[in-house]
């Protein structure tokens, strides 16, 4: 049993809470709390589970969604896309087959993953949690540690509550001072990947600290732990505080009575104590932080809306490649600003910044202006408990009096395995957390990174434009 002292940190406390048994390849067994699936990652998991003769062994901790394939506009079954209505069809069948609860769309809780399973009070902290999904860090806002996992692993986790997975040294991230007005945690998460890079946290948990996230609510949070892996981190988290406890509170899956006193005791418990340790620090000045967006191909080829997309000799030598690349794809140049960068999209939505706080933010932007001529602009929710809400508030009728369209919930535009795709060398404003090559479904779209409220302020000017000037 392993013992605690005042030095530990949650992460490692967590993981050693969890550890089943060190293998002989040095990796750790790591007992898995909650397992997450969707329709894209599963299929084949449980056909591994089929051929072995194996059964899903606790499939009251699996919870099924169905976000990435399913249509935001028009949701009838069967699906026009023939290979969606397949995985659709696959993951109804196989949470049948081996008893585990699915969020389908008739399902007022159905939703992205990431947001689904935090609204049900499923991530709390001190847990493990797996989803075959790179964004899973999303849950390490409430102080568990969640991975993103492969289809084998995904497998594993069925069949044995457990994965095999190495232990990573532990990096505290620490945001001082307050965060300006029309800054939010999309550009503090932004502005951690540009300093650190997209391979800075490679080999690391982050664990974020300091004033700027103690101030964050929990969806704010929910950002910045969603885009670790952007940053290299094998996960992020941030330590569990009252703020946590209080939006745990009265939620499905959370305890009740004094049961839920108890929980919230131990929750607390977990937390790294003031004299804990690290394998690393490092430390910035939220003060500093300017509404971010991406000029490049990755989410840390990023500038400050007021700043010039870089130049190559400001770069080490073996990375001005990159730039160089980064350059040509995008058909920007060196010194270029990104304020006036005209889009052709904008798009709200993905397990970023999809959820009610992420809508209010770009409402208020939005309202009393109109989408620019020419630009397509939609906002979708991230779950229909989300939608509800928006609805209830009555901020989908203040986006589509603008020109945008209000979509029904799923992951939309963000991977565009749906629908919802860019066409030829469009230019998207996206509230999304990648910007790859041929991320948002066209092989030569270019994706520009940035927060829901940036977003708005971009489809309303037609241009990249600092969303402070109309705050």
């Amino acid at each position: 049993m392993a013992t605690f002292g005042s030095r530990q940190n949650l992460f490692n406390r967590v993981w050693d809470e969890h550890t089943v048994r060190i293998l002989p390849s040095g990796q750790t067994q790591l007992f898995i709390g909650w397992h997450l699936i969707h329709e894209v990652t599963s299929p084949q998991a449980f056909q591994m589970l089929r051929d072995r003769g194996l059964t899903v062994m606790y499939p009251e901790r699996t919870l099924a969604s169905v976000d990435h394939i399913i249509p935001t506009l028009n949701q009838a079954r069967p699906f026009a896309d023939g290979l969606a209505e397949q995985m659709m069809t696959a993951i109804e069948r196989n949470c049948r087959e081996f008893g585990i609860k699915l969020l389908n769309l008739d399902d007022e809780h159905q939703g992205i993953v990431h947001v689904a399973g935090p609204e049900l009070g499923i991530t709390q902290p001190g847990i493990t949690l797996a989803c075959g999904d790179s964004h899973t860090s999303t849950h390490g806002a409430f102080g568990c540690i969640a991975f993103g996992i492969g289809t084998s692993q995904v497998a594993d986790v069925f069949a044995s509550q457990t994965m095999a997975i190495g232990r990573p040294k532990v990096r505290r991230v620490e945001v001082s001072g307050r965060l300006s007005h029309g800054v939010y945690a999309k550009d503090a998460t932004l502005h951690v990947i540009r300093k650190l890079g997209v391979e800075g946290g490679v080999g690391y948990a982050y664990e974020y600290a300091g004033d700027v996230f103690d101030r964050m609510n929990m969806e704010e949070r929910m950002t910045v732990c969603n885009m670790s892996i952007e940053g290299g981190a094998r996960c992020g988290y941030i330590n569990p505080d009252q703020t946590t406890v209080d939006y745990l509170r009265d939620r499905p899956f959370s305890p009740k009575g004094q049961a839920f006193d108890r929980a919230a005791q131990w929750w607390l418990s977990r937390a790294s104590g003031p004299n804990a340790d690290f394998d690393d620090r490092v430390a910035f000045d939220g003060g500093e932080i300017e509404p971010t967006v991406t000029w490049g191909i990755n989410p840390a080829q990023s500038v400050g809306v007021n700043e010039q997309i870089p130049s190559a000799g400001s770069y080490p030598a073996h990375k001005q490649g990159e730039l160089r690349e980064a350059l040509a794809f995008m058909d920007f140049r060196e010194n270029q600003p990104i304020k006036g960068t005209k889009i052709d999209v904008a798009f709200i939505g993905s397990c970023t910044n999809s959820r009610i706080s992420d809508l209010r933010e770009a409402a208020k932007v939005a309202k009393g202006h109109h989408v620019a001529k020419n630009v397509r602009a939609l906002v979708v929710p991230g779950s229909q408990q989300v939608l509800a809400q928006a609805e209830k508030e009555g901020l989908h009728e203040i986006f589509k009096s603008a020109g945008f369209e209000w979509r029904a919930a799923g992951c939309s535009m963000c991977l565009a395995m749906n629908p919802d795709k860019l066409v030829g060398r469009e230019i998207c404003a996206s509230s999304s957390n990648r910007n790859f090559k041929g991320r948002q479904g066209s092989p030569t779209g270019r994706t520009l990174l940035m927060s829901p409220a940036m977003v708005a302020a971009a489809a309303i000017n037609g241009v990249v434009s600092d969303v402070r000037e109309m705050l």
